[in-house]
């Protein structure tokens, strides 16, 4: 990863990074290496998680559709 600093601006080039990280899920993935996770809990909360992102996911489209 990749921030270039203008104008020897580095808080604003720190506040790009952090941002990007962010966007990737670094400090999410590094949260939850802190401590094992059971394979067992790793998958409940990874379906979990599935489920979430699909609901979420048709009420945006019933909300694009319902607009139209």
């Amino acid at each position: 990863m990749q921030v270039s600093v203008r104008d020897n601006n580095v808080e604003q080039a720190l506040r790009a990074l952090k941002k990007k990280l962010q966007r990737e899920g670094v400090f999410r993935e590094m949260k939850l290496k802190q401590h094992f996770e059971k394979p067992s809990v790793k998958k409940a909360r990874e379906q979990a998680e599935a489920v979430r992102r699909a609901r979420k996911l048709a009420r945006k489209k019933a909300q694009r559709e319902g607009a139209l």
